[in-house]
């Protein structure tokens, strides 16, 4: 096997072979859809395991959220067995099974492809972009990425199998890699946010070898597709780690190669407000996730952004664009930049937007206008961001009290807190005289109009 392999000085001579009497993984933790599946292939006469996450975090006494299998069944085969099912994929050709709302993935053991050129395997400049190479259950494990993700739970007598030393690594809450950390990065550069999405969610620590190559390899995430690098953000930051997975990004400079106008605002943040916005919106986040309330891309993404477009609105007002205008370039601008590195779909992009051009209207508090801005359907979203928005001056923090107050009371009660009064109504609030003219009014007429008789001051 060459040393680019990804098993180089990684493998084990034999696998260790856990007995169900001495793992803590039990089939009642097992989704119903995913033992059908498993149960099935094994009744057909194939290999059937759970692999991958779901047995990583079984072991350490996570709940998975979803079941992944690996068989040595093909992909045709699997939707011989299962009438619920559908082929996926081109670049891993995959088969889903489908239980109502769950999605089972199975995959066919995968092989190295080595020395075969007919093998429906492509790689250009080491980065692999097709790999539909069947093999076996040992080879499957070595082409993985990383050693607590190379696990196997056997259908078949309920043992766990490593065949890489993923059992370790869990113990030492560890990230290693399969072999060589540079070359597996440059097969797939999104690896390198996995490693990160990993660290955070598990609190492990990557492996120094393969932490350096982040570093190093980085930039090779701008060739990566922008479409998958926002489901891996959503990966990142809506699962309940996104502050931590925050945090890891900075700390292993990949930040940048996914949002350099935020590098690029925070680096300017002197005051340290905008870093404070970023941080509290990812905690925030978490914290609705581990409720179980719904989050949305669309409000993260305005916070990781609104650095940038801030600075480009403010600059526009400067030079005289009208404030509705100016907001509307300098969101349209930074949307088009982002979408370069991160493909926001447009469906998040309009909220995005909406947010932000909301943040202004805040600050106008006629009656008309407030209850404007409160049926707005993204008002709540906006509201959201302003209360985060607190840290960069006492008047946001201000402004947040009396938006804050203004929605616990009634409508008439708003409507009469913020009635316009004229400038001889409040004089006279003040004095407690009745205002010039109050009495007799004068009407307007012609010829043949009989003037208005005023009131007795017994009917008012």
């Amino acid at each position: 096997m060459s040393s680019d392999s990804p098993a180089s000085g990684h493998s084990q001579s034999l696998p260790r072979v856990i007995p169900r009497a001495q793992h803590n993984v039990s089939r009642k933790q097992v989704s119903r859809g995913a033992l059908k599946v498993l149960y099935g292939l094994k009744d057909a006469g194939f290999r059937a395991c759970l692999v991958g996450g779901a047995v990583r975090d079984l072991l350490l006494g996570r709940q998975p959220k979803d079941f992944d299998i690996a068989t040595d069944a093909t992909p045709e085969d699997v939707r011989k067995l299962f009438r619920n099912c559908r082929l996926i994929g081109r670049r891993f050709r995959l088969a889903h099974v489908i239980f109502g709302p769950e999605i089972v993935e199975v995959a066919t053991f995968r092989g190295t492809g080595e020395g075969d050129a007919s093998e429906d395997r492509h790689v250009v400049d080491g980065r692999i972009l097709r790999d539909n190479v069947w093999g076996s259950i040992e080879e499957d494990a070595l082409r993985r990425d990383f050693r607590v993700n190379a696990l196997y739970y056997d259908i078949a007598d309920f043992s766990v199998i490593d065949y890489v030393g993923g059992i370790e690594d869990l113990e030492q809450k560890r990230l290693r890699l399969i072999g060589d950390p540079a070359t597996r990065y440059r097969e797939d550069p999104v690896r390198m946010l996995r490693a990160a999405r990993l660290a955070a969610k598990l609190d492990f620590v990557i492996d120094a070898e393969a932490a350096a190559s982040l570093h190093e390899l980085g930039h090779l995430l701008t060739d990566a597709p922008s479409a998958r690098l926002f489901d891996e953000c959503q990966k990142m930051f809506l699962a309940g780690y996104g502050l931590a997975s925050f945090r890891m990004l900075v700390k292993y400079d990949l930040l940048r190669h996914l949002f350099p106008g935020t590098v690029h605002a925070l680096a300017h943040d002197k005051s340290g407000a905008l870093l404070t916005l970023v941080e509290r919106g990812l905690a925030g986040t978490d914290a609705r996730v581990a409720d179980g309330r719904p989050v949305t891309p669309a409000f993260l993404f305005a916070v990781l952004l609104w650095g940038e477009v801030a600075t480009l609105a403010a600059q526009l007002l400067a030079d005289g664009t009208v404030q509705s205008l100016a907001w509307q370039r300098a969101a349209h601008r930074v949307m088009a930049e982002q979408g370069k590195r991160v493909a926001i779909p447009r469906r998040f992009g309009y909220a995005i937007e909406d947010i932000w051009a909301l943040q202004p209207r805040f600050a106008e508090r006629t009656r008309k206008r407030v209850f404007r801005l409160m049926a707005h359907p993204r008002f709540r979203a906006a509201y959201d961001f302003l209360l985060l928005r607190g840290a960069e001056s006492e008047a946001l923090r201000e402004s947040g009290a009396w938006w804050t107050e203004i929605q616990a009371l009634p409508p008439d009660q708003v409507s009469e807190q913020l009635a316009p009064k004229t400038a001889a109504a409040n004089t006279a609030a003040d004095t407690g005289e009745k205002p010039a003219g109050s009495g007799r009014r004068r009407h307007r007429g012609g010829r043949g109009r009989k003037a208005a008789v005023p009131k007795s001051d017994s009917s008012e």
